[in-house]
């Protein structure tokens, strides 16, 4: 946003006109949703602060009771919070967030809520709770990560006359996840050309995961899908599927001969797999095939102690995309540098991807998609429902089966945790289970 703010000064727009933009489009927002009432504009030395004084002299002028203070509230029936913008260096004053939070009136946030660290969304010190947060030209990351999306409220984004052209000398490689344009096919197409997805299995008594991930890599378009497990688990498999095949293997070497068929293009290894050397040898065995690969659940656990096996065994193959999906967890037993409180989550996930040599999708009520190449999208759409078993396991199926169609691999893992998100949101908050979901794709 600096170097944005400063390309628009080159192209002839004053600082002056940004701000005026800027406090017109908050002073047009709280008119739109609120009724005129005492209002308190709480503003701070820099621009956040001049934003906030032009918004209080557009409100006056419309017949608003305004004032302007530094940190005086009381009686206020509604609060403009415009002491810090994304910029904050320092922490935020506990005593003075408690007593303005606890006014109990709505407080509207210009670019961020006062306390609130613009990049990693957390809190700096203590945070302001917005009810609306009204930014300016693009979103920051804090309006997408968590706890800053709850921080936030309702955000809005104004245009005050940044020119889009700004973005081309930026070339940001952050973006909001957003809905998919999936690959259609022609009218002459056929299964094969839709790919064969292959999942590799649990062991008998733990056969649903891997059920779950075929199930999402079929409806989401693959035109085979094979699970190839045991002979013991596939006899609950069999009884369980219908338009899944089944391939009896009992070890790497057989899983290698299994994907030496170059039409079986996209594999996902490690829902209910087991952490253990079996499902390292699976591992090892699918990296080696040269197929797309997704590596979920204990497939990222087994290689836990020695993670820089893994990101060696992903990098002999650069031409094929790698898909990681771990949690806050299964990130952590790979990555245990990169907590989340040593950098923002768009940044650890880039960094593990840099790192890998895979992209990650790390997973959350925020979830972050990161390739090697810097690019990184963070999720909005996935709603608390997802919280429940066997979700991941879905998501795992979605990336594959798109895999297996040919989609980029950044864009598939960017498609795929959208997907999901938009199926548990058309199944509503209430009785979202796996199989429901998987139903919903």
């Amino acid at each position: 946003m600096y170097r944005a703010d400063e390309l628009a000064f080159s192209a002839g727009i004053a600082v002056g006109q940004l701000i005026e933009s800027a406090g017109r489009a908050v002073a047009d927002e709280i008119v739109r949703r609120y009724g005129a009432r005492r209002t308190v504009v709480l503003c701070g030395p820099g621009n956040n602060g001049k934003d906030g004084a032009v918004a209080a002299r557009y409100l006056r002028h419309w017949g608003w009771p305004v004032e302007i203070s530094v940190a005086e509230f009381s009686g206020a029936e509604l609060i403009i919070d415009a002491l810090f913008g994304a910029g904050l260096n320092r922490d935020f004053p506990a005593e003075l967030a408690g007593r303005i939070n606890g006014v109990g009136v709505p407080i509207i946030a210009i670019d961020v809520p006062s306390g609130l660290d613009g990049n990693s969304g957390q809190p700096r010190g203590a945070c302001l709770r917005a009810d609306l947060t009204i930014t300016f030209f693009r979103k920051k990351p804090a309006h997408l990560l968590m706890p800053g999306r709850e921080l936030c409220g309702k955000v809005v984004l104004a245009d005050i006359g940044i020119p889009a052209a700004v973005l081309d000398s930026i070339k940001p490689q952050l973006w909001e996840n957003s809905k998919p344009e999936l690959r259609s096919h022609g009218a002459a197409t056929h299964k094969y050309k839709k790919g064969h997805a292959v999942v590799v299995s649990g062991p008998r008594l733990s056969t649903g995961a891997a059920r779950l991930t075929a199930t999402a890599a079929l409806r989401i378009g693959a035109g085979l899908v094979t699970i190839a497990g045991s002979a013991e688990a596939l006899l609950v498999h069999a009884q369980q599927t219908t338009a899944i095949m089944l391939a009896s293997i009992s070890g790497a070497l057989d899983l290698s001969l299994l994907l030496s068929d170059q039409r079986k293009n996209a594999v996902c290894v490690g829902p209910a797999a087991g952490v253990n050397s079996g499902t390292r040898g699976s591992v090892r065995a699918v990296l080696g095939s040269g197929a797309r690969t997704v590596l979920d659940a204990d497939a990222l656990t087994s290689f836990s102690q020695n993670p820089n096996e893994l990101f060696e065994l992903i990098r002999e193959n650069p031409s094929r995309p790698v898909v990681l999906t771990p949690h806050e967890g299964e990130f952590g037993r790979l990555f245990n540098d990169l907590t989340h409180r040593s950098k923002a989550k768009h940044e650890r996930a880039i960094i593990a991807a840099q790192r890998s040599g895979a992209i990650v999708i790390l997973k959350g009520p925020d979830t972050v998609i990161a390739s090697p190449d810097g690019r990184a999208a963070i999720n909005m759409n996935a709603p608390p429902s997802l919280a429940t078993a066997g979700s991941g396991d879905v998501l795992a199926g979605l990336v594959t089966g798109l895999l297996a169609q040919g989609m980029e691999g950044f864009e598939a893992a960017r498609a795929a945790v959208w997907i999901h998100g938009d199926a548990a949101n058309r199944h509503g908050p209430h009785g979202l289970d796996a199989e429901r979901l998987v139903q919903m794709v």
